[in-house]
C-alpha cells in the first residue's frame, strides 16, 4: 500500500484547499474490507480510473456508483468498501470552500456522492482521470502541477461574500472556544453568526466542532496500543466532564463503545495510517 498528503503550497489554492491525498491499496494480506470513515466537514473531490466502484453506506442510505465523484461533507460515521484493490487521488478542500467557489451557494450539500465529469467541474480543460490517478501514483509533484493548473482559473473566479467571511473568521476559532462566545470575537450576534456559517457549510457551529474533536481524539488513539490507553486520562485531555461522558459520547458518534473500538481499529487511519505529510 502507497500513500501520501500534500499541503499545496500556491496561497491562492490553499486557501480552498487543504490538501491533496492518495491511496494505492493492494489487498493483499489485509482483511480490513469494510472500513469507517468519521464524520468530516470538508468535501472531497475524488479522482479514480473510471471503471473503479466506490460504495459509503450511512444508516439507512447507500451511495455508490462508479469512478471520480464528489464525497461531500457528512454528520454520520460512513462505512466503505474496500474489498478490491484500489487506487484514489483527491482534493480536501477547506470547509465552506464549495460555498465561495460557487458550488454550494443554494444549499451546502451533505451525507451525499455525486458523480464527476468533465462537464459539471468549472475547469478550463476537460480531466482524464486515469492519466491523473496514474501520475499521482508515479509522479506526485507531477501531479501537484497539474492540479495547480487546473484549479487556478477557477479559483481566480471565486468571490467570498459576507457569509463566506464571516464564517472563514469563525473556522480556526472553533478550535479552542467555546461556541457561546464566538459571536462577541467576531463582533456580530450569535444569531448572526449561526445562520452564515450554516449557509456556507451546511453545518452548525457545535457539529462542526464535534467533527474536529473526533478527528483529533481518533489521531491521538491511533498513537497508543490498546493496552495503554487511559480512558479517562483521554477525557480529560479532550475537555470531558468525566469518562462516562466520554464513553456516551463514543458511542453516539462511533456506533460502539471506546472499548469495542480499542480491539476493531477499524476506522481509516486505523488501517490505512496517518499519512505521511510533505
Amino acid at each position: 500500500m502507497k500513500n501520501w498528503i500534500h499541503t499545496p503550497s500556491h496561497p491562492d489554492i490553499a486557501r480552498y484547499v487543504e490538501c491533496y491525498w492518495f491511496i494505492d491499496r493492494d489487498r493483499a494480506g489485509q482483511n480490513a474490507d469494510f472500513p469507517k470513515l468519521n464524520p468530516d466537514p470538508s468535501a472531497h473531490l475524488i479522482f479514480a480510473p473510471a471503471a473503479q466502484r466506490y460504495y459509503y453506506h450511512a444508516g439507512s442510505k447507500e451511495m455508490q456508483g462508479q469512478g471520480s465523484h464528489w464525497l461531500y461533507p457528512h454528520v454520520r460515521t460512513l462505512i466503505m468498501d474496500h474489498s478490491r484493490d484500489f487506487q484514489i487521488a483527491a482534493v480536501k478542500f477547506h470547509p465552506g470552500a464549495l460555498y465561495a467557489l460557487g458550488l454550494d451557494v443554494d444549499a451546502p450539500r451533505l451525507d451525499d456522492t455525486q458523480v464527476v465529469t468533465s462537464d459539471t467541474l468549472p475547469l478550463h480543460q476537460p480531466i482524464e482521470a486515469d492519466a491523473l490517478v496514474a501520475r499521482a501514483a508515479a509522479e506526485p509533484d507531477a501531479f501537484f502541477a497539474q492540479m495547480e493548473h487546473l484549479l487556478l482559473p477557477w479559483f481566480a473566479r471565486a468571490q467570498a461574500d459576507k457569509h463566506s467571511k464571516l464564517t472563514s473568521a469563525a473556522l480556526p476559532l472553533l478550535l479552542d472556544t467555546p461556541v457561546g462566545e464566538l459571536g462577541d470575537k467576531l463582533y456580530c450576534s450569535q444569531r448572526t453568526l449561526e445562520r452564515s456559517f450554516a449557509r456556507v457549510t451546511g453545518l452548525t457551529l457545535k457539529q462542526y466542532q464535534s467533527m474536529v474533536r473526533l478527528d483529533t481524539l481518533l489521531e491521538a488513539l491511533y498513537q497508543q496500543a490498546e493496552a495503554d490507553i487511559d480512558w479517562a486520562a483521554i477525557a480529560v485531555q479532550f475537555g470531558f466532564s468525566d469518562q462516562p461522558h466520554l464513553i456516551r459520547y463514543l458511542k453516539r458518534t462511533l456506533g460502539t463503545t471506546p472499548g469495542k473500538y480499542a480491539k476493531q481499529r477499524d476506522f481509516t487511519i486505523d488501517i490505512y495510517g496517518d499519512f505521511e505529510r510533505s
